[in-house]
């Protein structure tokens, strides 16, 4: 008989609870933009037809490295976010703001 995930969860002592709440706090931080889509339960057909581009151009995105800020900005908006670029240093973290200007959406680079 299959048992609950919740109840084995439940049996591990709470020391290794608490090392798998933190790493699921940092993979929830930390996603390639294919795997955030599937998190958030939207199909490449949808955020395409959001987009108005075809399922398709949805996972060549998905595979790229490299894509202009504003086609991720896009991206991430369709998917009901906001994009925010900061700059990470040892003494903290710097907003970037020169794209804050940009307002209206721009099509998504295929």
């Amino acid at each position: 008989m299959a048992k609950k995930f919740s109840e084995l969860r439940a049996r591990m002592p709470a020391a290794s609870q608490e090392r798998a709440r933190k790493k699921t706090r940092v993979l929830r931080r930390e996603m390639a933009l294919n795997e955030l889509r599937a998190a958030k339960e939207i199909t490449q057909k949808q955020l395409a037809d959001t987009l108005k581009v075809n399922q398709a151009a949805i996972s060549k995105i998905e595979r790229r490295t490299d894509m202009y800020v504003s086609t991720l900005r896009n991206i991430i908006a369709a998917m009901g976010g906001r994009l925010e670029i900061y700059a990470a240093f040892p003494d903290g973290k710097v907003s970037i703001n020169q794209f804050a200007a940009i307002d209206e959406p721009v099509p998504a680079e295929l």
